[in-house]
């Protein structure tokens, strides 16, 4: 199958734009083109999946194993004619600063890619070559298709950049993309804006652009010929329609869309429907519902609108009092806080399910891959599981003396740990600033499902981690008491 790793000298070198324009322009002849994203990215593959009419899955070598990954793969490009995989930050740029693990060159090594390497060539002329060639040269075991070169000035510039590069470096050059701001996906704190706030004549426009320039401007025909040297094959078993044993809200609006499609996939492999609501518009919660995903986003940016939303908070309450399950990953939990101030320091009222306050801050806290392992029995899990996730986020918590932890969190990057995994005993309820990969530990998933399907067939009983406590957390927390921040 025609597949191919696009990859970048450091973040912020337009790989992403270089990717949808390839996949706009192949879907634009035809093809049926299946992206993928290395790293913990949401952002990217909402584009991914916009542009491609496909969803985009993330690979990742840290939090997933090989045959994880490998898994992943075949399994998303079933049907597919092309396979496409974006890297994340530099090439050569992991978990450390020595041995890659975790990074893109890790993944395209694994699954047997050849890479695009994209160049930001802005600012450059005949420096650009030592650059190329300092990359053809740091891993002789690196298959290099070629080089794309972005943010060029014009083709007298392109000229003087080619001329450099062919004179000292082995590596083909596949095209080059122009300055160009109608290509371009405006940023923010997080990365990229989600694909939810495009207006479809925006998304139409842009796709179109992205097109055109690739046509004029990539070989195309060239990037055909690239080929995955993984055998793509699967020996899977024919999927057989599960039985649908719970019905899982998700939450899934402009403020709330951060998501592994693979976390998705495996609860509904588990028995699990799927439901999409959206907290911003709509005024109840879907009818029979067992349980509810609140995943990460912006609820920051729509905190006016989510608090004006007073009957979807009344909502959310009452299911949090029903003791039915309730999951929430970082903007989800968020959601669940008595209050979020937003940067220019107005407090807006959130559902009050978790008695904490939430603050945004001016600067990244807690970034970076993390190993969780449960210190307390929740609703993932027992005692002693553990499992892989990463954390990104600009705001802090603080939780109200009652407030449980069934968390032991450690960061990959500084080595720190600290207690998370937020409960209170009265609610099977848990929330946590870590985005979880489920299939790091698929077990996660299947307690999370059952804990649903019995609280479906009426014998849901909510598990004590802490046990009962006297004052409740949320009287505790309006006195001012025993507040913790995170």
């Amino acid at each position: 199958m025609t597949g191919f790793f696009i990859a970048g000298t450091s973040s912020g070198v337009g790989k992403t734009t270089v990717t949808l324009a390839i996949a706009a322009a192949l879907r634009g002849r035809g093809h049926v083109v299946q992206l993928f994203k290395g790293g913990p990215d949401f952002l990217d593959t909402g584009h991914h999946t916009r542009v491609s009419g496909r969803r985009s899955r993330n690979l990742d070598t840290w939090m997933l194993s090989c045959e994880n990954n490998r898994d992943i793969l075949r399994s998303a490009s079933q049907g597919a004619d092309v396979l496409v995989v974006e890297g994340m930050m530099g090439l050569f740029d992991g978990k450390n600063g020595t041995d890659g693990t975790g990074s893109s060159a890790e993944i395209a090594k694994l699954l047997e890619l050849p890479i695009v390497l994209v160049v930001d060539a802005s600012k450059s002329a005949q420096s650009i070559a030592a650059v190329v060639l300092g990359f053809e040269m740091f891993d002789p075991e690196l298959s290099f298709a070629g080089i794309i070169l972005n943010r060029v000035g014009s083709e007298h510039h392109f000229r003087l950049l080619e001329a450099a590069i062919l004179a000292r470096c082995r590596m083909p050059i596949l095209g080059w993309l122009p300055r160009e701001s109608a290509i371009s996906i405006p940023e923010r704190h997080l990365g990229l804006r989600v694909t939810e706030e495009l207006h479809h004549d925006e998304s139409t426009c842009q796709i179109s652009e992205l097109v055109s320039i690739a046509e004029s401007h990539l070989s195309l025909d060239h990037l055909l010929s690239l080929q995955c040297g993984l055998d793509l094959s699967s020996n899977a078993a024919p999927q057989v329609k599960k039985a649908i044993r719970a019905r899982i809200g998700v939450a899934h609006d402009a403020a709330f869309n951060f998501y592994y499609e693979d976390n998705l996939e495996l609860l509904r492999e588990l028995g699990a429907e799927i439901v999409k609501f959206s907290p911003l518009r709509d005024c109840v919660l879907p009818s029979k519902l067992d349980a509810l995903y609140l995943g990460g986003g912006y609820p920051e940016l729509y905190a006016k609108e989510l608090s004006a939303n007073t009957s979807m908070l009344a909502a959310i309450r009452e299911f949090a009092k029903s003791q039915r399950p309730i999951y929430a990953e970082c903007g989800g939990m968020m959601y669940l806080a008595t209050s979020l101030t937003t940067k220019d320091g107005m407090p807006y009222e959130m559902t009050g399910v978790l008695p904490s306050r939430v603050e945004i801050t001016p600067h990244l806290r807690s970034f970076g891959y993390v190993t969780v392992t449960f210190t307390e029995n929740c609703l993932l899990g027992p005692p002693g599981t553990v499992i892989r996730g990463h954390s990104f986020h600009y705001s802090q918590i603080t939780v109200a003396d009652g407030v449980s932890t069934s968390y032991r969190i450690n960061y990959s990057l500084s080595g720190q740990q600290e207690r998370e995994g937020f409960g209170i005993s009265s609610a099977n309820l848990l929330a946590s600033y870590v985005h979880l990969h489920f299939l790091a530990n698929p077990l996660v998933a299947k307690h999370f499902v059952e804990a649903a399907i019995s609280c479906r067939e009426g014998h849901f009983e909510s598990k004590d981690m802490k046990g009962r406590i006297s004052t409740s957390p949320l009287e505790a927390f309006s006195k001012g008491t025993g507040a913790h921040t995170f």
